[in-house]
């Protein structure tokens, strides 16, 4: 219309994000750090040395592969996604690099990795707790791990007893590895933006590894993070609980029995399977499970493991204000009274 103003539409941004003419799916955790700075950073607090051998998982388009290529000897990249596997042979062939670059392609929790010195990695999320103790039941040493994980799962790997996301994780990581905060990264530092901000997360493993029956370990954190906030007394008192306590012992009787040659009917008998999945699934248990005996009920076994929580002082005392040494000493205590969580 005359002396009218036309509005311009403006054009809808493609729901794909691109790089190289790649297009990033967020559903498989596909987020690639733009920023330089913040990769320069990355790669300057890791601490690689010339000589090092760096393990890349999910190395993407390459941007932190190329600094990790300047700082160390050699990348071993650990790719899914062959369109990635493809860009990354692009980017570096005919370059120096590239006889110092040698790309997996797999899923990196069902590669057997290889020895290396270091690990830089930004994660796919969703699979950042197998990962992490893929990375620590590692068979060979290695020195650090520097990853990317989602801020939340990065505060839960460093937090202490008292703060309000120390839990299972928390314990079970901190058992096997210093765990210290180096970066907070914020959700535009990537390429698609993911909903959530992230956080850069140093992992040293121990040396010596702890002397722990993993599985033992495992059992027992499970039971004591049913209710974090509740009382130990309370927790070992739920029904659920005892029956299983007392399966593992009645089994664990027979099968030394039948070791000493007083029956010959336990010995293919085991204690159950108490997985070590170490997700960080800190989910408690429903409801319907969470049923203490009565006084009355539970005889002879309920007060053995009762006395064992009096006799350390734990009756009272709550996960999530329980130090690491205090979680080892208890379960020593359960042991030397013959009760076992796997």
């Amino acid at each position: 219309m005359a002396g009218g103003k036309i509005r311009k539409e403006k054009a809808k941004a493609p729901s794909n994000h691109y790089q190289g003419g790649i297009s990033f799916h967020k559903s498989k955790g596909q987020h690639i750090l733009k920023n330089p700075l913040l990769v320069d950073s990355i790669v300057q607090k890791a601490g690689i040395k010339s000589t090092d051998v760096i393990l890349e998982i999910g190395p993407g388009t390459g941007n932190l592969t190329k600094k990790l290529l300047e700082a160390g000897k050699e990348v071993i990249a650990v790719e899914l996604d062959s369109r990635m596997v493809l860009e990354l042979q692009r980017r570096f062939q005919g370059t120096p690099y590239s006889n110092r670059l040698k790309v997996i392609q797999g899923d990196v929790l069902k590669t057997e990795l290889p020895r290396f010195d270091i690990c830089v990695a930004n994660i796919p999320y969703q699979i950042s707790s197998p990962l992490t103790f893929k990375l620590l039941f590692h068979p060979t040493s290695f020195r650090c791990a520097v990853i990317m994980y989602q801020r939340e799962f990065a505060m839960r790997l460093v937090a202490q007893p008292g703060d309000n996301l120390y839990c299972r994780l928390s314990v079970n990581t901190q058992l096997y590895a210093r765990v210290s905060h180096l970066l907070k990264v914020g959700k535009n530092n990537f390429r698609p933006p993911p909903k959530v901000d992230s956080s850069v997360v140093r992992i040293e493993p121990r040396k010596p590894q702890p002397q722990v029956n993993k599985k033992e370990w495992d059992g027992f954190l499970r039971v004591c993070f049913i209710r974090k906030n509740k009382t130990l007394g309370s927790i070992f008192r739920q029904k659920s609980v005892l029956l299983m306590l007392e399966k593992n012992f009645k089994t664990l009787q027979a099968v030394l029995a039948s070791l000493n040659g007083s029956t010959g009917e336990a010995a293919g008998m085991d204690l159950g399977d108490q997985s070590m999945g170490m997700e960080d699934d800190d989910n408690e248990m429903d409801d319907d499970d969470d049923v203490e005996m009565d006084e009355g009920q539970g005889g002879e076994f309920k007060e053995k493991v009762m006395n064992v929580l009096k006799e350390g002082g734990f009756e009272e005392k709550r996960s999530s204000k329980l130090s690491q040494q205090e979680f080892l000493y208890l379960l020593s205590l359960f042991n030397k009274s013959g009760i076992h969580f796997s």
